[in-house]
């Protein structure tokens, strides 16, 4: 009943892609088990050195002969100037604080702000994945070429129907229109966050009236309701993240799957407190905090960097105050089944409702 234009291009047997969220979340074993159900599993690997980028996907085909895909950030180089050294300097001293809260270092060396694009991209050509998703921007033509030369399907990430034209024009093979709803961060890449905050039932039908590759709805969709109206409105699949941040083979620290299962839809917000860009996580008192602070967020990679040290040691503490719990608003939703009980009860309760409903 729900076979897509993208079902019969994937060859899989469900319109439900897992979304690929980065910095744990989106473990082999979870990748594995929403493909294994008949969806698409999505690793999120922005964060992966190509050492663990070729380990995580050698893992998964292990553990499925399914398609699958492995997402990237397309690199952001913010201007370097006597200004932005300035930012990180204050911005360095203002979080010592919470340093001396967690009993760790202050002033930490930083070798690096983020990771190899270029090597990532060469270990997913190296490795022929079957699906190559990116946010953030477009990379190289000659980056989504390649990939496809080799069978490699490719996915953009829209916030607004001008980002999705710019992406078509780059011959993506299918865009994921990211609702405002979403949790994590925001793929806006052409005007300011603050103008593409569009929710998710208004911009997919106007993504797909302008665009003619199709179109997956991502945004606040949590299960078989959020299915089939996505479905109404053109989409030919839909991505779900915060549904599956719960289930047991998430890697989400457990601390931050409890927060989940204890928050409403009106317990997020989008900061740039963590990361430096825009994204939408559970309200926390780092957040709260960082709106007072008098000075300039440094932009995304350098305050992601800036603030690492912090989010991991407040992991090891249990103290989802300091970590960055990125989280949908349908996180009242979530539940912690399993990975393929979520893919079996979305297309169930879909599929119930087309039949009590629409016959």
């Amino acid at each position: 009943m729900f076979e897509t234009e993208l079902t019969r291009t994937l060859n899989i047997r469900h319109p439900i892609f897992q979304a690929p969220m980065a910095g744990g979340p989106t473990t082999p074993d979870l990748v594995a088990a929403v493909s294994n159900a008949g969806g698409i599993g999505n690793l999120g690997a922005g964060y992966l050195t190509p050492e663990q980028l070729r380990g995580a996907i050698q893992k998964i085909r292990e553990l499925t002969d399914q398609p699958f895909g492995v997402n990237l950030f397309v690199p952001e180089q913010p201007e370097v100037s006597e200004q932005t050294e300035e930012a990180v300097a204050q911005m360095t001293e203002y979080l010592n604080k919470y340093r001396d809260k967690l009993g760790i270092v202050q002033n930490p060396s930083i070798k690096k702000f983020s990771e190899s694009f270029e090597e990532q991209v060469q270990v997913l050509l190296e490795e022929k994945i079957p699906v190559f998703s990116f946010t953030f921007g477009i990379p190289s033509l000659d980056v989504i070429h390649a990939m496809q030369q080799q069978g490699t399907v490719v996915i953009g990430t829209a916030t607004t129907v001008e980002e999705a034209n710019h992406l078509e024009a780059a011959g993506v093979n299918a865009i994921v229109a990211q609702g405002c709803e979403a949790g994590g961060h925001r793929g806006t890449f052409l005007k300011s966050v603050s103008e593409s905050l569009i929710g998710t039932m208004a911009l997919v039908p106007q993504i797909v009236d302008h665009v003619s590759v199709p179109v997956i709805a991502s945004g606040g969709i949590m299960d078989g309701r959020g299915l089939v109206a996505s479905l109404a409105l053109g989409a030919a699949a839909v991505q779900m993240g915060t549904a599956f941040l719960a289930c047991p083979e998430s890697g989400a620290h457990e601390t931050y799957k409890q927060k989940i299962l204890a928050s409403n839809e009106d317990s997020t917000e989008i900061t740039l407190a963590y990361s430096g860009k825009a994204a939408r996580g559970i309200r926390t008192a780092f957040m709260n905090d960082m709106q007072q602070y008098p000075g300039e967020i440094p932009a995304y990679p350098i305050q992601n960097a800036l603030t690492r040290d912090i989010r991991q040691a407040a992991a090891k503490a249990n103290d989802s105050q300091y970590m960055s719990l990125w989280a949908g608003q349908g996180v009242r939703l979530a539940n912690d089944q399993s990975a393929a009980a979520i893919v079996k009860q979305t297309i169930d309760q879909a599929y119930t409702l087309v039949q009590n409903r629409f016959r």
